[in-house]
């Protein structure tokens, strides 16, 4: 039995080409950010922007599942075992938790940011702005820590496979 599994099995052989450091400051400065925007929804709007900016988080959280799910779904990728809801900082949300395709995971980021931003300007005519307003935050905050991950992969080769952890991003060729 063991000889068959490796006649049968598949090996793969990745380089470490970059990695990435998520430093403590980050994330620190990213957790900020809801409490400063809260303040100044506060202060600017009304004191009841507090319940849409509570109510905001969820929402945003579930469009941005529905969203990534209908993608990979329709790019015949298997995702069952590879894509989980995380609470993990700074990877907030429905995200990988092993090595993926750069560009798969750039095309389900661009989707969400696409069609969350098209969806937030049709909900826009039927909702308050505080809410308005909050969905656009959490969509904005919760895609922060990819585009960072794209920012600093941008000269890198796009055929390669990137692994997020909570201290790093790590990026891998074959």
């Amino acid at each position: 039995m063991p000889d068959e599994n490796h006649v049968n099995a598949t090996f793969y052989h990745y380089k470490l080409i970059k990695k990435i450091p998520v430093s403590r400051l980050l994330v620190r400065l990213y957790l900020l950010l809801p409490y400063i925007a809260l303040i100044s929804f506060m202060i600017v709007i009304s004191w009841t922007s507090c319940f849409y900016f509570v109510l905001a988080a969820p929402v945003m959280l579930w469009i941005h599942y529905v969203i990534s799910r209908s993608v990979l779904l329709l790019s015949g990728t298997p995702f069952r075992k590879r894509w989980k809801f995380s609470l993990r900082l700074p990877w907030l949300g429905y995200i990988t938790d092993q090595h993926i395709s750069y560009r798969l995971f750039r095309r389900v980021y661009i989707y969400i940011t696409g069609f969350g931003l098209l969806l937030l300007a049709v909900i826009m005519f039927w909702s308050p702005v505080p809410f308005t307003l909050s969905l656009l935050f959490w969509h904005l905050w919760f895609l922060l820590p990819q585009y960072y991950a794209f920012l600093r992969l941008l000269k890198l080769r796009k055929d390669g496979m990137i692994k997020l952890n909570a201290q790093d991003i790590s990026y891998y060729q074959q």
